[in-house]
């Protein structure tokens, strides 16, 4: 008996021995023949381990398939896991190690849908809450968490973008319950087009206190081109980021976790759908001083942004970066917001506090395009600088200090103050230095008229916005300049002439062009207001040149203007001296100025003039007196003459002349008057280009105009 008992037994620990070795293997079977009903999807693994004496499980070469059972989903090259089973039985859950080696996942994401959807709906079992039963929590030690060389593979096929993470490890030393320590996991992983990421994460599993350190090296960002295509229009989206972020927080409260650190990015490029350059930047700096999501707090310490460019291009429509970035789509999507829908994005937008301790830009390149006068226009302005005062969202008051050369050659310096919580108040200030004239050529030419060949300009601006209404004292300094007109204007102002009535004795004409408006009228246009008030300036200038031709000669602008005769004078009296003397010191200070001296008179009144002087010349050879001062003994003369005493001293006068030739003596009067006026001139100056002349006798100045010199001014070279 006892030997039955003896043998019954070692045949019971050999069958149990077998069992144990041949239990992994029916394991195996078991669980890859019905996986699907196990775990919603069919699997393969090669081999499985299981030592009972120390726990330890390992599984190699693992794959979950897709719902096709072709395709891989999940796979691995091994995994150990070393458990201490008999703690289990004091509720405590103990892995001494978790080892997971070429972990490989393959997620795909198909319009909504991801290819792990069906397992997500199979393991998510509905329950009964009122038959949940409250157990007594059980104890956790975790140590030796490891993940190795695991690749993550995302492919978003909405947008045919693939994903891949390389080198994905991290190793986790011990969790545990109510351990006093924080965990740490530090984990790394590269991306295949370039890049790699390094993070340590420390975590008190018991409170849920967590910190983080996140450093990105060298990430190209090129791998999210497809993403970024689908808000811009562009061919490329080139640069590496680089960055050191801290987090901090609770994990049970993810969303209030602070976050703070260093961005930058490097040779950042983006280029248009014709492969040209539009925005880029050698180096962009973002120190992130705090960004607290959950109380909409954004605070950045410093930002600077270093050797960008930027290409603008203008059309009468729109401009290249409204239509690369689908503002306009944007915009018309914006006006179809409702008042309710405004009222609640402004509501929520006051709540964000935001702020940039420092802002620098430095090194700026923007090439500015357009084809507004169909011709295309081009400018170059470099070595932009721009720094701010410290912006904050409560800020009542930010100044803007900006410096640029424009066209590699005028300078340009800036400082504009701004009420961020009311735009209807600022102060902009401009000083622009060394501007070529010639550069805006295209301009002028369209909407003038006029070629400019050679200036120097020079402006400033002090300008102020209160509650919207706009105060701009503008000063401008031409130096240097010349134009020639043309025919081609839209505008055909007379600018040439104007500018030459404008130059001082230097040759510099300076302007003060005042431009007021309110800004809450939206019938306001301050770019009108501008064009208007210059336009204006130049046309009244040109309309009155003598207005500002007295001034260099000390005269009364009516001097310059007119020049007061009798009919019968041939000579110039001793007050049209003077006022000629002044022509001819003002020809002389300002050179190139053309002056013609036109003669008007209504020939008929003249007639009649001259006859009288010519009865009264004869009555004084005859009698020795003069008839102005004996009008008795004139009238007797001049009726004998006539033969008659019933006429007045007019009509006997017309009665005499009849037989005298007056219009040879009016042309004889004139001519005289014109010539000794000229020779007066030429005595005076000999290289005077004062024209004396007679007025078309079309002219309707003429009717009932006493004789008069009337002078006009223009320039001597005016092609």
């Amino acid at each position: 008996m006892k030997k039955i008992v003896i043998r019954s037994s070692i045949v019971l620990c050999i069958l149990i021995l077998l069992i144990l070795i041949f239990l992994p293997m029916g394991i195996k079977s078991y669980v890859i023949k019905n996986s699907k009903e196990l775990i919603g999807r069919q699997i393969d693994f090669d081999d499985f381990k299981l030592n009972y004496f120390t726990g330890t499980l390992k599984i190699t070469d693992f794959k979950m398939f897709e719902p096709d059972n072709v395709t891989n989903f999940v796979s691995f090259d091994s995994l150990i896991i070393d458990t201490e089973i008999y703690r289990y039985f004091k509720n405590e859950k103990v892995l001494e190690q978790v080892y997971l080696k070429g972990l490989i996942v393959n997620t795909i994401l198909q319009d909504s849908s991801f290819n792990f959807d069906d397992l997500i709906k199979f393991h998510t079992l509905d329950t009964d809450s009122t038959k949940i039963e409250d157990t007594e929590p059980f104890q956790y030690f975790l140590s030796n968490l490891e993940l190795k060389n695991a690749q993550f593979i995302y492919n978003d096929r909405n947008i045919d973008n693939i994903t891949d993470i390389e080198d994905l490890s991290f190793f986790i030393p011990f969790i545990g319950w109510n351990q006093e320590k924080k965990s740490n996991v530090d984990v790394k992983f590269n991306l295949k087009k370039g890049g790699s990421i390094t993070s340590s994460f420390n975590v008190n599993p018991v409170d849920g206190e967590f910190d983080a350190n996140i450093a990105v090296n060298e990430l190209y960002l090129d791998a999210f081109y497809k993403y970024v295509v689908e808000y811009a229009n562009i061919n490329s989206f080139n640069g590496k980021l680089n960055s050191q972020i801290y987090i901090s927080g609770n994990i049970n409260e993810a969303i209030k976790s602070i976050i703070s650190g260093k961005v930058t990015i490097n040779d950042f490029e983006m280029t248009d759908k014709q492969d040209k350059k539009f925005l880029a930047a050698k180096n962009l700096k973002v120190a992130l001083q705090k960004i607290d999501y959950a109380n909409s707090t954004y605070v950045i310490d410093s930002l600077n942004i270093n050797d960008t460019y930027t290409f603008f291009h203008l059309d009468s429509i729109s401009n290249n970066l409204f239509e690369i970035f689908k503002l306009n789509e944007s915009n018309q999507n914006a006006s179809t917001t409702t008042i309710a829908d405004r009222s609640s994005i402004d509501s929520s937008a006051d709540k964000i506090y935001y702020a940039i301790n420092h802002l620098n830009l430095n090194n700026g390149v923007l090439d500015y395009t357009d084809n507004l006068t169909g011709e295309e226009f081009d400018y170059h302005l470099s070595q932009i600088q721009m720094e701010s005062d410290s912006i904050f969202s409560s800020s009542k008051w930010v100044n803007i200090y900006s410096d640029m050369l424009l066209n590699n050659r005028g300078t340009l310096n800036a400082k504009i103050g701004v009420n961020p919580q009311n735009t209807d108040n600022a102060e902009i200030n401009i000083t622009i230095e060394k501007f070529l004239l010639s550069d805006i050529n295209i301009y002028s030419n369209h909407y003038m008229g006029h070629d400019i060949l050679e200036g120097d300009f020079y402006y400033n601006t002090k300008t102020e916005i209160t509650d919207g209404t706009i105060t701009s004292e503008n000063k401008l300094l031409i130096k240097s300049v010349a134009i020639s007109s043309n025919e081609k204007g839209l505008y055909k102002l007379p600018l040439k002439f104007a500018l030459f009535l404008l130059k001082d004795k230097n040759g510099d004409v300076n302007l003060d062009v005042p431009v007021r408006g309110d800004l809450n009228d939206p019938s306001i246009n301050v770019g009108k207001i501008v064009w208007t008030t210059f336009k204006n300036l130049i046309v009244k200038t040109a309309a009155r040149p003598i207005n500002f031709l007295a001034g260099l000669v000390d005269g009364d602008p009516k001097e310059l203007e007119e020049i007061t005769l009798t009919y019968t004078d041939t000579i110039p009296s001793e007050k049209s001296i003077k006022q000629l003397n002044k022509l001819i010191d003002l020809e002389n200070r300002k050179e190139g100025l053309k002056i013609e001296i036109v003669h008007f008179a209504d020939l008929n009144l003249q007639k009649e003039a001259i006859a009288m002087a010519e009865v009264g010349s004869l009555y004084n050879i005859e009698t020795k007196k003069d008839y102005l001062h004996d009008l008795k003994g004139f009238e007797t003369f001049l009726f004998a003459k006539v033969e008659s005493d019933s006429l007045s001293v007019k009509d006997a006068v017309l009665r005499w002349s009849t037989n005298q030739n007056l219009d040879s003596l009016v042309n004889d009067y004139n001519s005289k008057l014109i010539k000794n006026t000229q020779d007066y001139l030429l005595e005076k100056n000999p290289f005077t280009k004062i024209q004396v002349i007679v007025a078309d006798p079309k002219e309707p100045e003429h009717s009932g105009s006493n004789s008069k010199f009337k002078m006009t001014y223009n320039m001597l070279d005016d092609r």
